[in-house]
């Protein structure tokens, strides 16, 4: 094993391990999967020591969504503690959808913007917000209004290329080799923002769910299994900070929406260090409970956090 900085040094250079490769048979868009360079190390971890002093979920509801966020996150600890001078921080919203910012498909951009803005105000030297679309990507980042809040604060929105995907070891039950987006396991820092939505295969999907945006290849056969396949994804991703949108929540159609009609103004955020609890509390804003919900559950049971978002540690804030 090495450090992630010397990581971050050699993951450049392609490493070639037929051992590892050979045999995998993944495609990426129906190209061989031999021409990504296979990354031996799980490298998806970038959490911060936990604080018995403070909450590992808060909640703040606001009519002023750059507020709300703010207030969540001065809550956990504030944007200091999740974010040093001079790191890299790359940021993951739900970016899927050719949808605008109304219709509650993809992550608010005033939460992603004002997320940027935070990075650079605690000094990181670079912020990266990408996501590998379901939709056309170019549609997904402007439409979504987020490629210009990104831009506007001072940050990169990147477009996923071919080249920039790399195969990566995630050694799940489900998910053993698969090509990742090279920027979320070239980092300094993590930082997920899902939305909250209903799914047509989940219920709910929020935090975890999130983690299929940083797949390339045939992301859809992960559909046969599902909770395993997002179980796998969130212990293999386990970021620094997750911040849930939930100004507008997409109560039915889902995972795209489109109508206005599908969306409830709830005007909240929630930032966490526990993406169990997290996703636990936000089903709640969809009619459910997360000790109902088969991946939540199934995530606790692989100890990657709690269902019961309140013996976790979780405070509500003004």
């Amino acid at each position: 094993m090495i450090s992630r900085r010397e990581f971050l040094k050699t993951t450049g250079q392609a490493v070639a391990l037929a051992g590892i490769t050979t045999g995998v048979g993944i495609l990426f868009h129906n190209r061989s999967s031999a021409k990504y360079a296979p990354i031996l190390l799980k490298t998806g971890d970038y959490r911060v020591p936990n604080d018995a002093l403070l909450p590992r979920l808060t909640l703040c509801h606001n009519d002023d969504a750059v507020v709300a966020l703010n207030k969540s996150l001065d809550a956990i600890g504030g944007i200091k503690r999740f974010v040093e001078k001079g790191e890299r921080v790359v940021i993951k919203p739900n970016l899927g959808w050719d949808r605008t910012p109304e219709t509650g498909a993809n992550t608010s951009p005033i939460l992603v913007g004002e997320m940027v803005r935070l990075c650079i105000a605690a000094g990181a030297a670079e912020v990266i917000v990408t996501d590998v679309s379901c939709n056309d990507p170019r549609r997904c980042y402007i439409r979504s209004g987020v490629r210009e809040a990104v831009e506007k604060a001072g940050g990169k929105a990147l477009l996923p290329r071919e080249e920039d995907f790399v195969k990566t070891v995630i050694d799940g039950k489900m998910i053993t080799t698969w090509p990742v987006l090279k920027y979320f396991v070239q980092t300094d820092k993590l930082i997920n923002m899902p939305i909250i939505k209903q799914h047509s295969l989940l219920e709910c999907t929020c935090s975890m769910k999130n983690w299929y945006g940083i797949l390339g290849g045939p992301r859809h056969q992960l559909h046969q299994k599902i909770d395993q396949s997002i179980v796998d994804l969130a212990a293999f991703c386990r970021p620094t900070l997750t911040v849930v949108d939930a100004t507008r929540v997409l109560l039915r159609n889902g995972p795209t929406g489109g109508s206005l009609d599908d969306v409830a103004i709830e005007n909240t955020v929630l930032c966490a260090t526990d993406e169990v609890a997290a996703d636990s509390r936000a089903c709640e804003f969809l009619g459910l409970r997360g000790d109902h919900v088969g991946h939540i559950v199934l995530a606790e049971k692989t100890g990657l956090g709690k269902v019961d978002y309140r013996a976790a540690g979780y405070k509500e804030v003004a």
